[in-house]
């Protein structure tokens, strides 16, 4: 079978609603154990319950990524009580609590502005720390950040935002010239905007569909087998790059 996690382990950020939720079973589809990591107990217990419902193995880890002592014990225990260690690190999360809205830079409030980088830029930093000697010690290791559009163009509305997302995109590309050779490999997947229920009023989605080659918004679904492709043994050659996946939004 193509792309079989089996003996595999996944950490995956944000993991408790949304793509993240969805990467988590899509991954566990595939026979990955799944670890999944998010601020709110109950909703990633929900979902670890979901893909224990159907049949595979998944537990949680509860902690503020951009805390670094948190996301180790959070971890040293999931792995304990999942019985194996992480070889598969998906960053997801992305949205700081409290959410985040379009606004230009200069109308942003400084104060707000590390949320983002916290998040985006030290939670990403937080994880590789933590997961990645592991993977270095069994030669084999994937590691995929969700980046976004918004970061590689430079999209007007979410300045703060795409420079927060740009940091884990380049850092993606440096770990990679420093760790692949080791038999871990460092990829992004550039997001362009979904239609994530409650996000968007159906008109706004309409409107901003026009500017894709597609004239539709993503799903979670057009998103997570992006990554599964980034997590498994067939992506093996794959490192150090950033994957568009923006119903042709930008075309380079």
């Amino acid at each position: 079978m193509m792309f079989d996690l089996t003996g595999h382990t996944a950490f995956i950020t944000g993991a408790g609603q949304g793509l993240g939720a969805q990467i988590a079973r899509t991954l566990s589809g595939q026979g990955a154990a799944i670890i999944l990591n998010d601020l709110v107990a109950d909703r990633a217990d929900a979902v670890a319950e979901e893909l224990r419902s159907a049949g595979g193995s998944a537990t949680t880890a509860i902690a503020d990524i951009s805390d670094l002592e948190a996301l180790r014990a959070a971890k040293d225990d999931a792995e304990a009580s999942i019985g194996s260690t992480v070889d598969i690190l998906v960053n997801n999360a992305g949205i700081p609590a409290g959410g985040m809205s379009l606004e230009r830079f200069l109308e942003s409030d400084p104060a707000m502005w590390h949320r983002q980088v916290d998040l985006n830029g030290y939670g990403t930093f937080n994880t590789c720390y933590v997961m990645v000697p592991g993977m270095i010690d069994k030669a084999w290791g994937r590691v995929v950040t969700i980046v976004s559009e918004g970061g590689r163009i430079g999209d007007p509305g979410v300045a703060v935002y795409g420079a927060a997302k740009a940091m884990g995109m380049t850092f993606m590309k440096s770990l990679a010239n420093e760790y692949s050779r080791f038999g871990v490999n460092f990829n992004s997947v550039s997001l362009g905007t979904f239609g994530a229920p409650g996000a968007f009023s159906q008109e706004a989605q309409d409107r901003m569909a026009r500017n894709y080659a597609t004239k539709r918004l993503g799903t979670w679904t057009d998103i997570a087998p992006a990554v599964l492709w980034l997590a498994s043994e067939e992506a093996g050659w794959v490192t150090g790059q950033t994957i568009p996946v923006n119903g042709g939004y930008a075309t380079s």
